[in-house]
């Protein structure tokens, strides 16, 4: 056993497309020392130049092993005393000659069967090819062709250094030759340097301008932004997943703090901020709670002046900033309405954006009178706002900032209204309409918002599935689960009324015809996603019939808290076998006067006892709490009879029960 370095130097790696294939890294290769039949523990660094692997204990060789055979039956191979096409096939691919074919059980079938030792490969001779199949198992989405065309990766491989031990391991990929040399940061040289050990590797890598660990970068990176707000009294706003880019993008990082001209605050700080994130990979920092007229670089430069690394930097954004300035300016002067977005197409089949605000806005009308109250208490005679911020929800996609900026649409909406003079209840509603937008984004704030976002989201639903476009397997390019997603989270959040339903049949007229209820069970799908729960607990809750959302989502929550107790399983199996029992909700009404047997009279005066009118937690431990009676009633009572008219009422018995159990449940779906 030796230690093991292998780093693979590569032009400099987009962050984002890296990033994405991160987590599978150590996978991968894990799967090639596998493969090979390696063992051996290992350490992952990374820098946008290189990709390296230490092993503290490698092998010097692939173990031996055994490599098994097996072929046809005997019946096949053998006929009439000798070996058939088949034997002979066999016997040619394991490099045997005809009078070595044995036979051997398996699985109580004589087989043909043959082993050998194979020698383990000394790993100098193996490694070229595992590096070459890491690399191509790696996954960026995009590939580049360099040289003569030939060889394709995310970004040209420049260099391979391998060395166990303090020997080189020599092989030749991707047209490029192992060595002992590394590129150190382009700062430092642009030559290659030679490494006498893999302890110089370490030792020395900083003095080469490389910090190997990401995690080391990053508190650099912090520290630095520490030092910076301690001196400057500035905030710095830290991006998670913009640091992560930054961490991936630098060799030897530093921490550098510039400004703009305070004018150029004028600009909404939205516009600022994605201006500095997006396009040059900037911290925006805050004063006072308030956007400052800075930013914070990090530089993956090594100088002992970093002055004009500011000043260029500082360059760029004005240049950015002042066309920010100029869009925004041009755009407060001109008219903000819905009149141009119908010249802007949003699907062939649907027509324009303006015609589909006409379609929310048929929609926003009818959610609004489910919900009258709560609106008139939001925003007093709702009536005329929410038509407007309906109608000028899309108006920002035909302004200059929202042509440069496409993730501030709704946003800029907002500060055009605002500038505009409308109600506050619009602007609100206009920058709030696409929410919930994500995973861990929120809904809109208030009901008058909640309102204008779920007429935007199932006129999205059901224009699409009007016309064919329904998600299939993992493809969705219409984002109509997160759509779906984001009407069950707004529901959720205010605690409003939805009856998936009632509403989109009502509203399905305004659509092309097609199958409504293809969509109402794609809605109610989604609920599988919200809760930590057994899938068949949402199953059985879905199938109780129910389609208002926010009570599907209260029984969902009562029976998996309820299902989650000791001694529910074993409970569950008697009215496993009641539900069994019931064919379909077509029973007569229990007769008391054909009782015959205590247990019936019994487990019927238990069941009428249950208040029917509880929330639907304690409803169902009462319901549950019946099987002692219901054990009883099964262990006594024999419910086929001869005789009709009582085998009925004791199936009416049960039946009852079920279907209280029904109204929250369908028993019979849930399953451990």
């Amino acid at each position: 056993m030796k230690e093991l370095l292998l780093e693979i130097g590569v032009e400099e790696l987009p962050a984002i497309p890296f990033l994405r294939e991160l987590p599978n890294i150590n996978a991968k290769w894990q799967a090639v020392l596998e493969k090979y039949n390696i063992k051996s523990e290992f350490k992952f660094y990374y820098t946008p130049r290189r990709l390296v692997f230490f092993h503290e204990k490698f092998p010097l060789a692939q173990p031996d092993s055994v490599a098994s055979f097996v072929g046809a039956p005997k019946q096949v191979a053998l006929k009439d005393g000798a070996f058939t096409k088949a034997a002979l096939s066999f016997a040619n691919k394991c490099g045997i000659d005809e009078s070595e074919l044995k036979f051997k059980e398996i699985d109580g079938k004589e087989v043909l069967y043959y082993e050998k030792e194979v020698k383990g490969e000394p790993v100098a001779k193996v490694m070229g090819d595992m590096v070459e199949e890491f690399l191509k198992s790696l996954s960026f989405g995009k590939s580049m062709r360099w040289g003569n065309g030939e060889f394709e990766f995310i970004r040209p491989i420049r260099s391979f250094l391998c060395l166990l031990g303090d020997e080189v391991i020599k092989f030749n990929k991707f047209g490029v030759k192992s060595s002992n040399s590394t590129y150190p940061h382009r700062s430092v040289s642009y030559d290659k340097i030679k490494i006498s050990s893999i302890k110089e590797y370490f030792e020395g890598s900083k003095s080469r301008g490389i910090v190997l660990e990401a995690d080391e970068r990053e508190k650099i990176i912090l520290d630095e932004f520490e030092k910076i707000s301690q001196k400057s009294g500035l905030k710095i706003e830290i991006d998670k997943e913009l640091l992560a880019e930054v961490v991936a993008i630098t060799e030897y990082p530093t921490a550098l703090l510039g400004s703009f001209e305070e004018e150029f605050l004028e600009v909404p700080s939205e516009v600022i901020i994605t201006s500095m994130k997006e396009n040059q990979r900037y911290f925006p920092v805050f004063k006072d709670g308030k956007l400052a007229n800075g930013f914070v670089v990090v530089s993956n430069a090594i100088t002992k002046d970093y002055s004009l690394i500011i000043k260029g930097n500082e360059k760029v954004l004005r240049a950015r900033l002042s066309d920010a300035m100029f869009f925004w300016q041009s755009d407060l002067k001109a008219e903000f309405s819905p009149e141009k977005l119908k010249n802007i197409t949003y699907l062939k089949e649907l027509g324009s954006i303006y015609e589909k605000e006409l379609r929310e806005l048929k929609v926003a009308k009818k959610l609004a009178s489910n919900y009258d109250e709560l609106l008139k208490k939001e925003a007093g005679e709702y009536g005329a706002k929410l038509e407007r911020a309906v109608m000028l929800s899309k108006a920002d996609l035909t302004t200059q900032m929202v042509y440069e900026f496409t993730e501030l649409q709704g946003i800029m909406g907002a500060y055009y209204a605002k500038a505009k003079n409308e109600d506050e209840n619009v602007v609100l509603a206009i920058k709030e309409q696409y929410l919930p937008d994500g995973e861990e984004a929120q809904c809109p704030s208030k009901v008058f918002s909640s309102v204008v976002a779920l007429s935007n989201k199932l006129d999205t639903l059901m224009g699409l599935f009007s016309i064919g476009k329904i998600p299939s397997g993992t493809k969705d390019p219409y984002a109509l689960r997160r759509a779906a997603n984001g009407v069950i989270k707004i529901v959720l959040a205010h605690n409003l009324k939805f009856n998936v339903k009632e509403i989109l049949e009502d509203i399905a007229k305004d659509y092309k015809k097609f199958d409504v209820e293809v969509l109402i069970n794609f809605i109610l799908d989604r609920l599988y996603t919200f809760f930590d729960a057994n899938a068949s607990i949402v199953k059985a809750c879905i199938k109780s019939g129910e389609k208002d959302i926010l009570e599907l989502t209260k029984m969902i929550e009562a029976l998996a808290k309820i299902s989650s107790e000791p001694n529910f399983r074993e409970n569950f199996s008697t009215f496993k076998r009641l539900a069994n029992i019931i064919k379909d909700d077509k029973f007569s009404k229990v007769d008391e006067s054909l009782f015959e047997i205590d247990a019936e009279k019994a487990l019927n005066d238990a069941f009428k006892a249950v208040d029917k009118s509880l929330a639907y937690e304690p409803r169902l431990k009462a319901l549950f709490a019946l099987k002692p009676q219901i054990d009883e009633f099964f262990d006594k009572v024999m419910i086929n009879v001869e005789n009709e008219k009582v085998r009925n009422n004791r199936v009416a018995i049960i039946g009852q029960i079920y279907s209280e159990i029904l109204k929250v449940a369908d028993i019979k779906e849930i399953s451990f």
